[in-house]
């Protein structure tokens, strides 16, 4: 075996220490001058109000959206989700503990609930009454009965979208982020006490992720404009209780 001079080793090893340093300097450098707005939508860069306003109208124009999470009002908490459209919505939501479904069509809506749904909202009959008729039926809610109005707001998209998609107290950006493996732009409102919004970088901004102020709910946003269907049930799975419903 030929012996290896020990001056070409330690050129050897000084030379391959010197090109790693030279290698790992340019990744540093590379690291530190990285534009983490390169190739989005370039919302990203602009001032917080004007974020707020670019994702409102991004979530106004399109045409579907699937709404999950929770939210608080009037210290209730309900847990939704519901996919929506212009012109109706279908999901789920629960609250105390009881699941219901609601359904829109137009300016039609029905609940569909199960018969301790309607027993406790009836007030108690054992099922042998109204929650036995309703039980497992798309019942028609009417439209003067203190139900609609207090569940169509669930089902309305533009309604509900306006509703939340507002920051309150002084914006600022909170950074980039990341939403089920999209980046995003993070806003808030009085350093999160009035809510803080993540909005999509990539593609159209549309909001993802809104933790609402003075923990009024979170909520997750998906599936922009991904069409689906809403229809009338069977007549055979419908109920007209021909009045005012029981209080739920």
């Amino acid at each position: 075996m030929t012996a290896i001079p020990q001056g070409r080793t330690r050129r050897t090893a000084l030379l391959s220490a010197t090109c790693a340093l030279v290698v790992t300097g340019a990744a540093l450098a590379g690291c530190g001058s990285e534009d983490p707005d390169a190739g989005t939508n370039g919302v990203g860069k602009l001032a917080p109000d004007k974020i707020q306003s670019r994702t409102r109208t991004a979530a106004r124009s399109a045409a579907t959206v699937r709404l999950s999470g929770t939210v608080v009002t009037s210290g209730r908490t309900y847990t939704l989700d519901m996919r929506l459209k212009d012109d109706g919505g279908t999901g789920s939501v629960t609250s105390k503990g009881g699941t219901f479904r609601l359904l829109r069509i137009g300016e039609q809506l029905y609940l569909k609930a199960d018969a301790d749904f309607w027993d406790h909202a009836d007030g108690g009959d054992g099922g042998t009454g109204a929650a036995g008729k309703l039980d497992g039926k798309y019942v028609k809610v009417p439209t003067a009965d203190p139900a609609y109005k207090k569940f169509i707001g669930f089902t309305d998209k533009d309604l509900l979208l306006d509703g939340l998609l507002t920051l309150h107290g002084t914006l600022a950006r909170e950074g980039h982020h990341q939403q089920s493996g999209t980046r995003t732009i993070r806003v808030t409102g009085d350093k999160g006490s009035g809510g803080t919004l993540d909005v999509s970088l990539e593609g159209k901004p549309y909001p993802l992720r809104l933790v609402r102020g003075g923990g009024a709910g979170t909520l997750r946003f998906s599936d922009w404009g991904k069409d689906f269907t809403v229809s009338e049930p069977a007549k055979g799975d419908t109920v007209d209780y021909g009045k005012q419903l029981p209080t739920s």
